[in-house]
């Protein structure tokens, strides 16, 4: 498994806990990692993804709504919507990383952390939402200036 797929699925982990316990603060995190044995790459990824996931809930949880009409964000099953959650950040937010591959590896987490149907769940979400991207889907994205806000670190050689 890459070392970014571990960092992803503990941001899953990591976001999924959050869900069911709001006020996390920095003593879950280190509870986290007790628990997780990931380090360096993978740790200092992961933590980039929930705190970018954070930083933008509401545009993110926006997108899912606006693809699950009539279907109240809360009604998700918390690994499917944290998954959401991680990939859509990826996705809309993170122009390291093409498009593509933040759904593949989403689904991927759902089949191993979801339910028997998760997999096609998270890839139907996802495929709705990739028709509102406005850059390439298998490349990175250029940089456009100096004010662009970096996504998570870049492979660890």
């Amino acid at each position: 498994m890459s070392k970014r797929r571990e960092g992803r699925e503990a941001a899953v982990q990591f976001l999924f806990s959050n869900d069911l316990n709001a006020e996390a603060d920095e003593s879950d995190w280190r509870a986290f990692w007790k628990l997780h044995t990931a380090n360096g790459f993978v740790r200092k990824f992961c933590m980039q993804l929930v705190d970018g996931v954070e930083k933008n809930r509401d545009a993110v949880d926006d997108r899912i709504r606006a693809v699950t009409e009539n279907y109240a964000l809360d009604r998700l099953s918390t690994v499917d919507r944290n998954i959401l959650r991680v990939a859509i950040y990826e996705m809309f937010h993170c122009n390291d990383v093409p498009p593509v591959v933040a759904i593949n590896e989403a689904i991927e987490i759902a089949k191993r952390f979801g339910s028997e149907e998760s997999g096609r769940f998270v890839n139907g979400i996802l495929d709705r939402l990739k028709r509102d991207l406005t850059r390439p889907l298998r490349d990175v994205a250029p940089v456009s200036s100096p004010t662009d806000e970096p996504g998570p670190p870049a492979r660890e050689e």
